[in-house]
């Protein structure tokens, strides 16, 4: 069964222990990510784009999918009028599927908590779903996502419940504060990720003004 594919397939993602197994696993996964995931009904890719639309008003940018994968959200944000939106992501095979979406003007196999290939400043805001999760990227990845965004842009962008302490987002959260490099402006309660499967897979949104 589809669905039974795509627990696997999660159950590989969520167990690897470096970067370079997660970007095998998602390399085996990339060819049918789509489809396995919206058996599941994976809901995040669609509904980041309430948020965005909510903070950044239509046609500004550019802005950046932090952890693309194959490009699902690029298509629904150009359908509300967001024209300029670049891609990054760890698995060059996500990122043949996303550009061939035609919704992203750049795309930029990078990892985040590593340096990223933009000057600082650059994006209007960022949006990252799916990624601040189980084995997936840290909490100190959002230092280099702020960096590379203007003031007076936004952060905006969901944590798995699992890892939210586990992972010393908090202690991030309060850093970037302390050090004025941010606001909190909204964060969501926590909720399902997928509508069908796991039910007890939680994950928070939040938004963060970037000063």
């Amino acid at each position: 069964m589809i669905v039974d594919k795509a627990n696997a397939a999660l159950d590989s993602v969520y167990g690897a222990d470096t970067p370079e197994t997660l970007a095998e696993a998602y390399a085996a996964w990339a060819a049918t990510y789509d489809s396995e995931t919206a058996s599941l009904g994976y809901l995040l890719p669609f509904l980041i784009t309430a948020w965005v639309a909510r903070h950044v008003l239509s046609g500004e940018g550019p802005l950046l999918d932090a952890g693309c994968g194959t490009g699902l959200s690029g298509p629904s944000l150009k359908a509300l009028g967001y024209g300029d939106i670049a891609g990054l992501d760890l698995s060059d095979d996500m990122l043949k599927i996303a550009g061939s979406r035609n919704a992203y003007n750049e795309l930029k196999q990078a990892m985040l908590g590593g340096l990223l290939p933009w000057p600082d400043g650059h994006f209007r805001a960022f949006f990252s779903t799916g990624v601040f999760t189980i084995s997936h990227a840290p909490a100190s990845g959002l230092h280099e996502l702020v960096r590379i965004t203007r003031k007076g842009g936004h952060a905006i962008f969901t944590v798995r419940d699992q890892v939210f302490e586990s992972g010393g987002f908090q202690a991030v959260f309060d850093e970037l504060e302390q050090a004025q490099k941010w606001r909190l402006v909204e964060q969501s309660p926590w909720f399902r990720c997928y509508a069908i499967a796991e039910p007890d897979a939680l994950v928070k949104t939040f938004v963060f003004e970037v000063l």
